[in-house]
């Protein structure tokens, strides 16, 4: 099993960046796709990015596309998203999620099956 932790949310103004990192470790080489979803009290969990591990392909939600980057540093085994242009819409809890079984990635939630608690992102306006 594949275990995943978080680092780097906080309070940022609009227009600015924050960069979120999901560190792996376990069993890093079953990994074949990683995502970033995130939540807003009372509303569903909603896709934000995804990349394949095999090539490093990428999808994102057409409401982050433009400003938000996913990526990926193998040697230290960890994941990124690189949020710039924030809005206050785009506050919410982050979560970091890997797939062992699939290499879809994407927007389905069933595509992963390790998640983190979660980390708080909050834009001010």
């Amino acid at each position: 099993q594949v275990q995943v932790v978080e680092s780097g949310g906080g309070l940022v103004q609009a227009g600015g960046s924050l960069r979120l990192s999901c560190t792996l470790s376990g069993r890093v080489w079953t990994t074949k796709a990683m995502g970033w979803f995130r939540q807003v009290p009372g509303k569903e969990r909603e896709f934000v990015a995804s990349i394949r591990w095999i090539d490093t392909s990428t999808i994102y939600a057409d409401s982050v596309k433009g400003r938000f980057t996913i990526s990926r540093d193998n040697a230290k085994l960890t994941l990124y998203l690189q949020m710039n242009s924030l809005k206050p819409d785009d506050t919410a809890v982050y979560y970091c999620t890997a797939a062992t079984l699939t290499a879809v990635g994407g927007p389905a939630e069933s595509n992963y099956n390790s998640w983190v608690q979660g980390t708080q992102v909050t834009v001010s306006s």
